[in-house]
């Protein structure tokens, strides 16, 4: 699979679109990252599309989306991604979103 170009696209609960590229999804299940998101890519694009979003507090740039699931791996109860939000110039040159998740991962909350 080529590492180049978006792998898929969708829109968050607030209507921001936001993608994901094969370069990152390498990245995130990388075996030295977080290898376990193998079989839980579609859990990821479902945390982004329902999940609650934070903030940054460093990086007003930077959202953590989080999504509860019940069938992740070992004692995992939550998929947690990261996104930055941001802008490029589109082929007119003018401003469009840039908005893409960074890494994903699984995490135990409460």
């Amino acid at each position: 699979m080529a590492l180049t170009g978006t792998r898929w696209t969708t829109n968050d609960r607030y209507g921001n679109e936001i993608y994901l590229t094969n370069e990152r999804w390498q990245h995130i299940i990388d075996s030295i990252n977080h290898p376990e998101m193998k079989y839980y890519e579609e859990h990821l694009r479902t945390s982004i599309r329902s999940g609650r979003r934070t903030q940054d507090t460093l990086n007003p740039q930077k959202y953590r989306y989080n999504q509860i699931f019940d069938d992740l791996y070992l004692e995992n109860t939550h998929i947690i991604a990261i996104v930055l939000f941001g802008f490029k110039e589109d082929l007119e040159g003018k401003p469009t979103a840039n908005n893409y998740i960074v890494t994903a991962y699984q995490k135990q909350i409460g």
